[in-house]
């Protein structure tokens, strides 16, 4: 079960440092099976409870996995070890199109609006005992909210989407409660999910969003949180259209009780509307970041639900950093007001390079998604083969084992790197890499 490998202790904080000794030493590789609790109890010569204990701190921080009467394992891969880190290194003189961020020709200035923050700043600086959320912030960011339809709520702020994502969950959840998540989807999700003890139930995802059978198979059995990205989904550029929220919104409206969390991270670059899912059950929360329009150093998300959960999240975030900067809150807010991203010139910047690089391939014969937002994912039959062709062909692009669970393999391009003129290139490097043996990597 465990080969030479010896779990020692007799304190729950020992056994579990036993086991997290093991895993960080190579000893204990992913996918050990744990001896059943009694058993290590008797061996250890300790109460059972104890080592139920340990077992359920490890779960917590991500170590291992129970799944019933197959026993607890450790993870295949650490929480501590992100998805970004399994990332293929990108050679020199490789055109990189794996890393997803932003075209930062179309990012804003930001000394404009820090110097604002900061003349306001010195003018009322900012001390203990002070609302959390800047008034003009929240002011902003109800209105933006108010213009899409989501519905009526308070406003709080936090460090980015994943930040805010993490708190809404452990606001509701409790270690080894299941959420449904998109897959493939967000790398940053996918880990955050295990990393709280929590259990991925995964969601196949199509063009215009979750699926709802899907959907309902999860919370069938027994998802008791939902995670959707609104738009520009990563890694497919899935956006949830009108149809899909109504779809949605009449499933959840039979479950009352699961906590609805949307990830709106593409306003700001999109030109869809948004189709909001909330407000139909008791907890929701949608979340807008900065990153992808204002760049990812603006470490800033604002969110909106009912008042249970974002009270919870404001009143946990007190005990905790307190606060996300003012200077950052009034600078967003300087941003937003002086109309400092053009956001249509934006999304259709994205758009023009997306959509071409979507149709070059069609008209190559290779089937890609990318109906928003910076990315276009290619189903691939191996991820390995057609990610190293493409670095051979001159091409970094990201393999689908970041962002998926269950669904079938891929590859992610973004887009924010190219010019509309590196389109054909890139494609005829992509059909050759999918389908090698067509001359010319074109279609028939």
């Amino acid at each position: 079960m465990l080969g030479e490998y010896r779990i020692v202790g007799r304190r729950t904080s020992e056994i579990a440092a036993s086991v997290e000794a093991g895993v960080a030493s190579g000893e204990l590789p992913p996918g050990s099976l744990l001896p059943p609790m009694r058993e290590l109890a008797g061996v250890l010569g300790v109460n059972p409870n104890t080592v139920a204990a340990a077992y359920r701190t490890l779960r917590e921080r991500g170590v291992i996995e129970t799944d019933g009467r197959r026993g607890s394992r450790v993870r295949s891969r650490p929480s501590s070890t992100p998805r970004e880190a399994l990332r293929m290194a990108v050679p020199a003189g490789v055109r990189d199109i794996a890393q997803g961020n932003p075209d930062v020709a179309l990012l804003p200035p930001l000394d404009g609006a820090l110097a604002a923050a900061a003349r306001r700043h010195e003018q009322a600086p900012t001390l203990y005992g002070a609302d959390p959320v800047a008034p003009d912030l929240a002011r902003l960011a109800r209105a933006g909210f108010d213009a899409d339809g989501v519905p009526p709520g308070p406003v709080a702020v936090t460090s980015g989407a994943l930040d805010a994502i993490e708190r809404v969950l452990t606001a509701h959840l409790r270690p080894g409660d299941a959420v449904a998540v998109e897959d493939p989807g967000w790398g940053g999700a996918l880990d955050l999910v295990p990393a709280l003890g929590l259990r991925i139930q995964p969601v196949a995802v199509d063009d215009d969003g979750p699926r709802p059978d899907a959907v309902a198979r999860a919370l069938a059995a027994g998802a008791r949180a939902l995670v959707v990205t609104s738009r520009a989904q990563n890694p497919t550029g899935a956006a949830v259209s009108a149809e899909r929220a109504a779809e949605l919104r009449e499933l959840l409206s039979r479950h009352p009780g699961v906590l609805l969390v949307e990830d709106d991270h593409g306003n700001g670059i999109v030109d869809l509307p948004l189709h909001p899912l909330g407000g139909v059950g008791r907890h929701w929360v949608l979340i807008r970041s900065t990153a992808k329009a204002y760049g990812p150093d603006l470490r800033l998300a604002v969110l909106t639900g009912d008042e249970v959960t974002l009270d919870r999240v404001r009143g946990r975030q007190r005990l905790g950093p307190g606060w996300v900067s003012r200077l950052l809150q009034y600078a967003v807010a300087e941003l937003w007001s002086s109309h400092a991203v053009d956001r249509v010139a934006v999304a259709r910047a994205y758009a023009q390079r997306r959509d071409a690089l979507v149709e070059a391939l069609r008209e190559r014969g290779v089937r890609a998604h990318g109906r928003s937002g910076l990315n276009v994912w290619v189903p691939v039959a191996d991820e390995t083969v057609v990610v190293t062709r493409l670095l051979a062909a001159g091409w970094g692009v990201a393999a689908g084992a970041v962002f998926r669970v269950e669904t079938g393999p891929g590859v992610r391009l973004t887009v924010s790197q190219l010019d509309v003129a590196d389109v054909p290139v890139l494609a005829d490097a992509v059909a050759a890499a999918v389908r090698p043996g067509v001359a010319g990597g074109r279609g028939d």
